[in-house]
Parts: structure tokens; sequence; C-alpha cells
């Protein structure tokens, strides 16, 4: 026998007697799952669905505010004379308002469950930080919540801890960017990123402003002189603070920026690219710019050449070398060689990028939808678009019609795959069957909708709402009137108040 041998390269290998037993039971867990599936199979039974995730929303009924769940039931431990903030619908988190003194404008907040139980009570006054778009659709920030200490402000996550120490003065949203929350600290200003949970820009600037649509786009910065630059996503310097305005016009890493009286475009390292032949520039697209001059608008070059004459009341390129113009209130669309593509007869036009389209406004509210190479789809009103399940819905005449991304015609089921009732239509009623194509709900109401996500679907008859459930029996035979309503929809007994921006359901 060999001298100095481990114990692996033994010339008899041994049996290793725990992995053998742990094989011989992973095998038997696995056979029994199948046995288990096939018995409820042959049993004729289903294997049983993974339950919906519960949401929440804000409701008012008989004179109070509450919470309701996506069910459609009432949280009754969850009352308040004022507004029920509900930041993030998928948390079991609500904030309430007490101690109110309406003669000075103060009050006193709190986090609370479905029980009514008072949550992070270590925190004074935690609250939702609220925030709002250019149409003043209001939402809230959906990763942090803002709490006082001694008369300054730090952040909580959603389950209590402290991502923010509190020594700012002020923690507010950042005007129409999602997750970028503007923090103040004596009169200067920083930025913190609520998904990160990092302070990416710190409170050093006398003001801050978005410098596109997304918190992608970077931010304006102004400096204690007076003076702006230009900041990224990630906090770093893109322009240095020198200039005495940015314009909030960006492509191809240039930018338009003002020095003393003079207006410029410039590069990245702050050389002048181009500083005359026009009054303002409003857009630019490679190496072309939409400019205006004496109140028309018109396409020039980085080097000054012009291609279209500044001729237009409303000028903005859609995508390559297509540019929706307006003239006398008419809408169409040109192409830098001056051709009309698409006739000056519109109300309005719209490219949309999240579906490739461009959307046609005519006279009749009705709209024309062309792709990129301006093939007509259809004349109709585009009712939905979900990105995230690949559908078009519009409403034609008076049936709805379903797409996917490409403008391939697919059916209700095709799109809605969570669903369990699809809306039908026979001699000018509606009813609902189910995927199979077997009739649930026979067609005797003159207008309905959809089933929403929540399994609940809206029928109106004489005029009157009411609500169907997930099996398609009747939950609430149709008896309410929404004529002012522009969305109609129900969570359970709980329709959508008229006021839409804040997502509120009421009774």
């Amino acid at each position: 026998m060999r001298k100095n041998r481990g114990r692996r390269f033994d010339d008899e290998p041994k049996l290793n007697v725990k992995k053998v037993i742990a094989t011989i039971v992973a095998l038997l867990v696995i056979i029994m799952v199948i046995s288990s599936i096939i018995m409820a199979i042959n049993k004729g039974n289903t294997i049983p669905e993974i339950p919906k995730p519960i949401k929440y929303f804000s409701a008012y009924t008989n004179s109070k505010w509450t919470v309701i769940n996506s069910k459609g039931e009432q949280l009754t431990n969850v009352l308040s004379d004022e507004m029920i903030i509900v930041p993030n619908n998928e948390k079991n988190v609500f904030i309430v308002s007490y101690d109110v003194n309406y003669a000075d404008g103060s009050y006193k907040t709190k986090a609370v469950n479905d029980k009514n139980e008072t949550l992070f009570s270590n925190y004074s006054n935690v609250s939702a930080i609220i925030n709002y778009n250019n149409l003043n659709d209001v939402w809230y920030d959906t990763e942090v919540l803002k709490f006082e200490k001694d008369g300054k402000y730090g952040l909580i996550d959603y389950t209590g801890k402290e991502v923010l120490s509190p020594e700012y003065d002020e923690i507010t949203g950042l005007t129409g960017i999602e997750k970028t929350l503007l923090i103040k600290k004596g009169e200067t200003y920083g930025l913190y990123n609520s998904v990160s949970k990092s302070k990416f820009l710190d409170t050093q600037f006398a003001e801050i402003q978005a410098f596109g649509k997304t918190y992608n786009d970077g931010y304006i910065v102004k400096n204690s002189e007076g003076k702006y630059g230009l900041v990224s996503s990630e906090g770093t310097t893109v322009l240095e603070s020198i200039y005495d305005k940015i314009y909030k016009v960006y492509g191809s890493e240039k930018y338009v920026v003002e020095e003393g009286l003079k207006t410029k475009l410039i590069d990245k390292s702050g050389n002048t690219i181009l500083d005359s032949g026009f009054d303002e520039i409003t857009e630019i697209n490679g190496d072309t710019l939409v400019v205006k001059n004496a109140g028309k608008y018109g396409v020039i070059t980085i080097t000054g050449d012009v291609l279209i004459d500044p001729a237009f009341d409303t000028l903005k390129n859609c995508f390559g070398d297509y540019y929706i113009a307006s003239t006398a209130g008419n809408y169409g669309i040109l192409d830098l060689s001056k051709n009309i593509q698409l006739e000056f007869k519109y109300k309005d036009i719209e490219y949309r990028n999240d579906i490739t389209s461009l959307i046609c406004q005519n006279d009749d509210y009705t709209t024309d939808v062309y792709t990129r190479n301006l093939q007509l789809v259809f004349t109709g009103t585009i009712s939905k678009v979900d990105s995230q399940n690949g559908y078009i819905r519009a409403r034609i005449g008076n049936e709805y019609k379903y797409y996917n991304l490409q403008y391939q015609e697919i059916s209700s089921k095709e799109a809605l795959k969570g669903n369990t009732l699809f809306l039908i239509k026979e001699n000018g009623k509606y009813g609902y069957e189910n995927a199979d194509g077997q009739k649930i709900v026979n067609c005797i109401y003159d207008d309905a909708t959809e089933q929403n996500e929540f399994g609940f679907c809206a029928v109106n008859k004489g005029g009157k709402w009411g609500v169907l459930q997930e099996n398609g029996s009747v939950l609430m035979e149709p008896s309410i009137s929404l004529d002012n309503n522009i969305i109609i929809d129900f969570i359970g007994k709980w329709h959508l108040s008229e006021n839409t921006e804040l997502s509120t359901y009421v009774q």
C-alpha cells in the first residue's frame, strides 16, 4: 500500500451514505408531487391557483374617508374625516391625518394598517410624499415615507427602516419626475433617489429643476452665484454652472444655453456649434434643429443651412425625417424635402413612441391611427394601451377591437389572458362568454366594460350602471347614474369617482 495518500485517493472509494439518502429522499418527493398531480387530474380537480395579491384604494362613503381592498371589501376599522392616503396600493400602509386645526391649517399624520394599528410609532408625523404631472394628476412616492423629528425631516422605507436621517428642512417630490426627491437644508437643495435609497446630489444648489420628462434626462442646477449647469441622473456634472440659462432642449449631446444676451448651441465640452440664424432652438435631432424665427417654425442644420423655411405655427419631429407641422389650425406631416406625407386636415397629431404610431385627431373627435410607414390602421379611438401585455384596445364605431403592438388584429381572449369573462355583442346588446366561448351572461345590457384586473365587470341598462362578479353573477343591479364619469370602473360596489386624478372610489 502506498503511503501518504489522502482519504479521497483511497484505492477502494467509500460510499457517501448521506448523499445516497438525500438523493433517494429527493426522488421520493418528486414522485409524490407527480403522483398528486396525476391523482388530482384523474379526480377532475384543478391545481389551486396562486391568489392575486391584494391591493388597496382610498374610498369615501357616508361622509367618511376609508380604504377598500381589491375584493371590494371596506376596511371598516379605517375611518377618518380627512382623506386617507394610500401611497402604495400594494402595501398595507395608509396615511391618516388627525388633530386637524382648520383655523391655522395645522395637523398631524400617522401610518396605520388595515386593523387601524399605528405603524412606525417610533417616528413622528409619518406622511406620504406627493407629486404631480403637467396634467395635475396626483401620485405618491411608492418607495419611501417622510417623518419628522425636532422640526427636521427624514425618510423611512415601508418596513420602517430609516433610510435618510432627519436633518432636512424640506423633502418633496421633484415635480413631474418619479422616484426623485428634492431635499432642502437651509437655503440649498440636493436630490435623493427613492429606489436606490441614496442621496446622489448634495444640498449645495440654490435651485434644481428637471431637465426632461424622466429622471434619466438629468437636472438643471443653479449655484449661489445665479449661474446654471447640468448634472446627470447619477449626479455627475454634464455642463459646468457658468451659464445664464439652460433651455430644456437637448439631443445628440448638444445643448442650448444662454450666455449674456446670446443664445447658442454647444456641445458637451462647452464649445459653440451655432449662435446665429435663429431666435430660438426648440428641438435637436442629430444634425438638424427645429428653430423659431419671427414667431414661425422651420428646420435648419447645425451649420445654419435652411431645410424647411420658418413658415409653420408649430413644428416638431416625430421620427426620422418626418415632422408634425401646423398652419391655420390644421395639422399634417411633411419631410425634410418639404414633401407633404399626410394632408394638413387634422385638428391635432401626436406621435406615440410606446406604440410607434401617429394619432391624428379628426373634427368628429375620432382619430386616424397610422403606423411609422404611414399606413392607416383604423379610424376610431384608442381606449387603452397595455405595453406590458402587448395589446392595444380601440373603439371603432360601436365595437371594440384589439391589436398587438404590431397592429395585427387579435381577439380579446388573446389580449386579456388573465380574464375569466370576455365581452360579446349580439343584436346591439352586450353580454359575456368564458375562454371556451360558452355564453355566461346573456346579451341584455345596453353598454358594458371588459372585466377589470380585479374580476369585476361594469354593465349598463337604461342609463344606469351595475356590477357583475368574476363568475358572471350580479353583484349589483344597474342602479347608479355615472353620466359625469370619464372612466367607468368598479371594485365591488364601489365606483371610481368623477375626479380621476385621485383614484378614489365612492359609493
